[in-house]
């Protein structure tokens, strides 16, 4: 008798073992840490180049998508609708700069994917959950604000900036051009991580719902302010379109903070119960 009970709990031990291994992942030392993020920061440096390979192919076409706005508005204002390099490296070097962002692109699901397999072991499963929804809303809402500043944004920049009239013509760079989208896209991708911002601040306590709520015309005047920043025109109809999207994204963070505090709030209730 004695020997069938303890010939069980070492396999009762392996079962409680394992389902903690389950549970949080596995244990690393500090140089197998090191080694791990070494091997991921090589995959996706190698997912980036081949990515910038691929996007090699490919930049002549994003550039006719891209300089389509512009050359639209210009042919409104009865312009010549063509955009120009002046240094005999100026394309080549656009072409360049246009594919690492597009392999930056093709590669970021790779690159997110070894974030993860980095991140992943030391995380509890509800919360390996949390963070894969947090990962899916920041890239879902980074390419919305890219959406929303190629769409919507930059035809009414352009045609303010081009509506000026007067006895000169424009003579638009095609690398000033692209700069000055690729600052309206990414000022506007970091924009729509505002909800994210305020889940984060909400979650770790830093802020609650309610004091969001309670302070909403602190946070209108900070919109405008932003709102000013990231538009590079005094152009109020555009200013106006970028409040009204800032403040949607402001009450949509508060409402997700909102319902993710109630539910961890209930189950932590729960769980002191069942204790």
């Amino acid at each position: 008798m004695t020997t069938g009970t303890t010939g069980a709990l070492p396999e009762d031990m392996d079962t409680e073992r394992t389902g903690q291994t389950e549970e949080t992942g596995g244990q690393m030392t500090f140089f197998e840490h090191l080694i791990e993020l070494r091997k991921r920061i090589i995959n996706s440096l190698i997912a980036i180049a081949l990515g910038a390979a691929a996007g090699w192919f490919v930049a002549p076409k994003f550039v006719n998508v891209i300089a389509k706005p512009i050359q639209t508005v210009l042919a409104a204002h009865h312009y010549n609708a063509q955009l120009y390099y002046t240094g005999p490296t100026d394309y080549l070097g656009l072409l360049i700069k246009l594919s690492i962002y597009i392999g930056l692109v093709l590669a970021s699901p790779v690159v997110l994917y070894q974030v993860w397999m980095f991140v992943a072991p030391a995380l509890y499963k509800h919360e390996r959950s949390a963070v894969t929804g947090f990962v899916f809303s920041t890239v879902l809402l980074f390419l919305g604000g890219i959406a929303f500043g190629f769409f919507l944004a930059l035809p009414h920049i352009l045609g303010f900036l081009v509506g000026f009239q007067g006895p000169v013509a424009p003579l638009i760079r095609i690398n000033d051009y692209f700069d000055l989208v690729l600052l309206v896209l990414v000022a506007l991708g970091l924009v729509f991580e505002l909800p994210v911002l305020i889940f984060l601040l909400c979650y770790f306590g830093i802020v609650t719902p309610k004091f969001l709520v309670q302070n909403t015309k602190y946070a209108i005047l900070a919109i405008t302010i932003v709102a000013a920043i990231v538009t590079p025109t005094p152009d109020a109809l555009t200013m106006l379109l970028v409040m009204v999207v800032m403040l949607g994204l402001y009450f949509l963070g508060v409402g997700v903070a909102w319902i993710a505090l109630r539910n961890r709030n209930r189950r932590v209730v729960a769980e002191a119960k069942g204790t």
